[in-house]
């Protein structure tokens, strides 16, 4: 199996570009043969909290509906984020498309302080499952957390996705967390993140995947568009560009 992570440059509050770039990387995921493509915290509108209330929509919001073509087409599953709003609460969301089903949320459960003036915390783990793989979603603050990692882990996930709007200081955490994680529990860990503007800091990508054994695979620099490809099978990951300069690294 083929996982994904994506990393791009969001516009604040931008949908319409926002969405063309996604599905722009969507198809560079396909190239490389993905099964399963996930994007930053909130990448359809940036990581803008104050922003999330106007920019909120509906799971069902017809705006999305280009996400369950791509799925079906190209039997894909995509995990896009968005602000989503459900009984007028609003959530940090992300929306899941798989091929020939109904469209999933995961709210981020753990809100970081900075986040609560804005949103509510979800109040359930979503299980993916894919080819006998099963994955946890986890959003930024809360899959720095070991406790949500150990929620997956319990859920006998085989892989977590992270997916985060993260500055320097938040990478470097990561990079400390995640491989942890990954050892832990014996499972695959793969971080997207987005570069640029985000609220008032800078997203400084680095998207990355580690294996089982906590081994850092392969990572995008801190500007570049494009994907984190991990392939379960091999045990090796490798980054692809948008502007098709790749780079790889591998390990068992």
């Amino acid at each position: 199996m083929k996982v994904c992570a994506a990393q791009f440059r969001p516009i604040a509050g931008d949908f319409e570009t926002n969405r063309a770039k996604h599905l722009e990387l969507i198809e560079l995921a396909v190239t490389q043969g993905a099964d399963v493509l996930f994007f930053p915290e909130l990448s359809l509108t940036g990581f803008e909290p104050r922003l999330a209330d106007s920019l909120a929509i509906e799971v069902s919001d017809h705006r999305l509906d280009p996400f369950q073509k791509y799925s079906d087409k190209h039997n894909l599953i995509i995990g896009v984020g968005m602000p989503i709003i459900a009984d007028s609460d609003v959530y940090i969301g992300m929306v899941w498309f798989a091929p020939g089903e109904a469209r999933r949320l995961y709210a981020k459960q753990q809100l970081h302080p900075d986040e609560h003036p804005y949103f509510v915390p979800g109040r359930e783990q979503l299980l993916l499952e894919r080819q006998g793989f099963k994955l946890t979603p986890a959003i930024c603050y809360e899959s720095l957390k070991m406790d949500h990692a150990n929620e997956a882990a319990a859920l006998f996930s085989d892989m977590y996705l992270a997916s985060v709007a993260k500055s320097v200081g938040g990478v470097a955490k990561a990079m400390k967390h995640y491989p942890i994680v990954a050892r832990s529990h014996n499972i695959f860990v793969i971080m997207a993140n987005c570069v640029g503007p985000s609220d008032d800091f800078i997203s400084v990508g680095q998207s990355a995947a580690w294996n089982i054994r906590g081994e850092l695979l392969a990572q995008i620099d801190a500007e570049s568009e494009g994907v984190v490809v991990l392939d379960t099978h091999s045990g090796s990951a490798s980054v692809k560009k948008l502007d098709n300069q790749a780079m790889h690294a591998t390990g068992a």
